[in-house]
């Protein structure tokens, strides 16, 4: 029960990383607020939650639009009366992502809208809730690709990456003294539904495996637990 009377709010919660988060964090005692676009995924992950006995709530909410990003702050407060952790992991990874000569301006856009205005927007609004409880921890979901770059070319997806990296490391910097914890996970390439539907040949999956020395890919739940160390109050 390492999260015991604590609130989390998770994005991207309706697959993958975040609902795998969800469920680790209900277990060790967090109630939840899973936030996705994808309501009936975000639905199933609440289900799941409260089956296993946790409490969760689901909220609807594009990361990219300041409104949405505001009320999903206010609905954890309003729920259950403060918000500890935030773990911003929603992102997209579009199968139009090229090099610089093949990628467009809509998918650049996009990807930037979500995967680092979305991370910027969680923390505008949330940081200031952490504030309210008296601290916490922020989790922004970064890539490796933000240090190494990617075998299979996805320019957009690795700039954003780099920007939270960037971001993440300014706001640890900035709320030091606030009680409040700032860390970006740079997961390897993992077994989600998201990853693999961008790589859809045994080519582009071998080019992403040239980076990992064991040749597999990681899991959702492997990550999920790394999380949950960033999350809870012995971490720093």
């Amino acid at each position: 029960m390492r999260l015991e009377d604590k609130v989390a709010l998770i994005t991207g919660a309706a697959g993958g990383i975040g609902r795998e988060t969800s469920l680790l964090f209900a277990a060790e005692g967090a109630r939840v607020v899973a936030v996705d676009v994808n309501d009936e995924g975000c639905q199933e992950t609440v289900d799941q939650v409260t089956a296993a006995g946790g409490q969760a709530i689901a909220v609807h909410a594009d990361v990219s639009r300041a409104d949405d990003c505001e009320q999903m702050v206010v609905a954890a407060e309003s729920e259950f009366g403060a918000l500890h952790i935030l773990f911003n992991n929603a992102g997209i990874m579009d199968h139009d992502d090229g090099d610089a000569s093949s990628t467009s301006e809509e998918v650049w856009d996009r990807t930037m809208a979500i995967n680092l205005k979305g991370v910027f927007l969680g923390c505008k609004f949330g940081i200031e809730a952490l504030k309210r409880a008296g601290g916490g921890s922020v989790i922004n979901t970064a890539s490796f690709v933000a240090l190494m770059g990617a075998a299979t070319p996805q320019l957009a997806y690795t700039a954003s990456k780099g920007g939270v990296l960037a971001m993440t490391r300014e706001l640890a910097v900035i709320h030091a003294r606030e009680n409040i914890r700032v860390n970006a996970l740079c997961p390897g390439p993992l077994q989600t539904e998201l990853l693999m539907k961008y790589l859809d040949t045994e080519e582009k999956r071998q080019r992403r495996l040239v980076h990992i020395p064991m040749g597999r890919f990681g899991k959702a739940e492997e990550i999920a637990q790394t999380v949950l160390f960033l999350a809870a109050d012995e971490s720093s």
